[in-house]
Order: structure tokens, then sequence, then C-alpha cells
């Protein structure tokens, strides 16, 4: 299933620290990393729940719940719901051809580098004020062939993003752009790098996951050639 495989190979791009599968499942552990890089991945109809949240309990951490419709199993939601897990983060999954997204980039297409050089993580770094040694960490551990673009002006790098390949599809992902050079172009940039990118290693297709109320964003991409294929939500508890 499409959406399962995206899900997945999104979980590779972003490897949580530690991992366990129990079934279809995928039990995350990630301290330093971004929230979302630990919630577990319920991608099996089977009833894990109790098993999750002691996985979760034994490292001291709360547990979330990645929930996508179609993937996890019919009555999850509405379980966690009575559990009392809240609600929150509304995301959208979408997808693009990686030549329309070359076509309608219509930019000059930013540079790519193999790995993080100290101005993209500094960029990054500047518009998400996550830990960058945390990051490192995690970019570390993804084994996929991987690049990092950067836009400039002035000499400054003032917009990043990185891609995966896995099984002919691009992961779109870090994307930041640094408040001064927004609404210029940057941001378009940066996706006509990595889509470059992507069409020389043989990915046909782009995926990016985003939130929902990020307006922004989701205008960029449309504008892009991307288009929603689904839209999930987290549950998060403790």
């Amino acid at each position: 299933m499409l959406l399962k495989t995206l899900q997945e190979c999104a979980a590779r791009a972003q490897p949580a620290a530690h991992v366990e599968e129990a079934g279809g499942w995928w039990l995350r552990h990630s301290p330093g990393d971004a929230w979302w890089v630990s919630a577990v991945l319920p991608h099996d109809r089977e009833d894990r729940v109790e098993q999750a949240e002691e996985f979760c309990a034994e490292r001291g951490t709360g547990t979330r719940f990645q929930i996508t419709p179609g993937v996890c199993a019919a009555d999850l939601d509405r379980m966690l719901d009575a559990r009392g897990y809240a609600r929150g983060h509304d995301m959208s999954l979408q997808i693009a051809s990686t030549s329309e997204v070359l076509r309608q980039s219509r930019s000059d297409a930013g540079e790519v580098t193999a790995r993080p050089t100290d101005e993209w993580l500094a960029a990054w770094q500047a518009v998400t004020t996550r830990d960058v040694s945390a990051e490192r960490d995690l970019l570390s551990r993804v084994e996929h062939p991987s690049a990092y673009a950067y836009a400039e002006v002035d000499g400054q790098v003032v917009a990043v993003g990185r891609a995966v390949t896995e099984e002919g599809w691009a992961g779109v992902f870090g994307m930041a752009t640094l408040p001064h050079a927004r609404g210029q172009g940057a941001a378009r940039s940066v996706l006509a790098a990595l889509a470059s990118w992507a069409a020389t290693h043989e990915a046909n297709h782009m995926y990016l996951q985003m939130e929902k109320a990020n307006t922004a964003a989701f205008r960029l991409y449309e504008r892009t050639g991307f288009r929603e294929v689904c839209t999930y939500h987290y549950r998060i508890r403790g």
C-alpha cells in the first residue's frame, strides 16, 4: 500500500535512535530529536497499545501514536480517544512527480551537497530552534542516499532542505527559510535543486509531510506540483 510505504520510508529518512518492531508496529525512542521521531507507527491491525505504552513508560516518555487512516486499524483512533489521548497536529502527506516539480519550480536551482555543511545546519537551526548536535546524530543514521540543498542571497545561506531516496521516491525534509528571505523564491530554488538531484537518482516521484496549518508552505507545494494524498494526525498522552 502506497501510504504505508511512504510513511515507513519517511520514518527511515528520520531514523529514531532506538526502534523495536512488534508485528507491524514500530516502537521508537529518540531523545533529543523532534517529538514526532519517537511517535509509534501502529502499522498493523493487531492491538498493541499496551505494549507501546510499556515501551514508552520504560524510557520515561509519554506515548504518541501517528494515526494514518487506511494504514492503522479502523478503530484505533476511537480506542485511543477513549483511553484519554488528545488529538493534535493535523498533517498532510503530499506527492508529486519529480518532472512536474522541476517544471513548476521555474527557478534557478540551489546548490546540493552530499552532507550537511555548518552553514546548512546553522540556517536550519535558526528556523527550527532545535538542537544541532542531535540533528547531526539523526542525519548520521540515515542509510539511504541523501542530498542537502541550499539557496544563497548575497553569500548567505537563507533556505535549506534535504531529500532521501528509497524505492523510486524522494522524500523532502528539513525545509526551512530565514524570515527575511521568505516570499522571494528561495524555498522554490531549494525544491528545484532537490528535484534535480532526485531525477539523477532515478526517483521519479517525490513526497513530503507538512502541518495542515502551515498555509504558506501549502501554497508553495501546491504551486510546485504537489497534491495531497491523505491527511493524518497524532494521538498524544503524557
